[in-house]
């Protein structure tokens, strides 16, 4: 058979139409490859040919777009080709030609990986190192950038963590609240060393649960009991409810009970 014509599309494409009323959507690429040109008589192998090389770069296009939306790792794109019906020969040709044009680079993708689940999410270093060995990052390429991010960054993250769970979590006891936010703050990833550092610091501060507890404790015996025996009652009371001694301590010398 014959090109009759070769018609170049909105979309990029090539329209090849033949003298036997077929038509073959393809590219540039295919077309230069092939030295395709009107007239030319196309056999069977040739257009079998063309075929086979449309099917790769239909692929290789759709890979284009999908690093297109966002930053890829070369293991996303290794799993994302294994969804097509392509050789793996050609597979591993888009990929080393994705890597030579730099649309594949996994220190640019662990340097934007880092920023964007830093200050997008609630992710710790830890957490964010376990995600990039998931991808098959070299760890040394790991540490290397997460070594840039500031102590001071990371403190403030967790504080700003520690402080709003503090503030909607005040019926609990520090001792309570500490235990939640241990547990917590490692499963974000950061390491235990810097949270309990400011989980001590903070909770220090956060007297609102012991002060709450301790009223309405006094508001129910007061008019029970004497003052020693409210004493002793407020207290064992808030220390059931996890009150350390000596958080509960410090109040009553506030209050000048002791």
């Amino acid at each position: 058979m014959k090109i009759e014509k070769i018609t170049k599309l909105k979309s990029g494409k090539y329209k090849l139409q033949f003298d036997n009323d077929d038509t073959l959507l393809t590219y540039d690429e295919v077309i230069l490859e092939n030295n395709l040109l009107q007239h030319k008589e196309i056999d069977y192998d040739l257009f079998h040919k063309l075929k086979v090389d449309n099917d790769y770069y239909d692929v290789y296009n759709r890979v284009v777009k999908y690093i297109s939306t966002k930053m890829r790792s070369k293991k996303e794109i290794s799993n994302y080709l294994k969804k097509f019906n392509l050789k793996k020969e050609d597979q591993q040709k888009i990929i080393d030609i994705l890597i030579n044009i730099g649309l594949i680079n996994d220190e640019n993708f662990t340097k934007s990986f880092i920023n964007d689940r830093f200050n997008l999410s609630k992710d710790g270093p830890l957490a964010i190192k376990k995600s990039l060995q998931n991808h098959d990052i070299n760890e040394e390429v790991i540490d290397k950038y997460l070594s840039k991010i500031e102590n001071q960054v990371i403190i403030d993250k967790i504080d700003k963590i520690v402080l709003k769970k503090i503030k909607t979590n005040n019926r609990y006891s520090n001792y309570v609240l500490k235990q939640k936010l241990i547990k917590e703050l490692n499963n974000l990833g950061f390491d235990n060393e810097t949270s309990l550092e400011r989980i001590d610091k903070l909770l220090g501060k956060n007297s609102v649960a012991l002060e709450r507890e301790f009223e309405k404790c006094y508001q129910k015996y007061h008019n029970k009991l004497n003052d020693t025996e409210l004493k002793y009652k407020i207290k064992r009371v808030l220390y059931q409810k996890g009150f350390g001694i000596d958080e509960i301590n410090d109040l009553f010398c506030q209050k000048n009970l002791l």
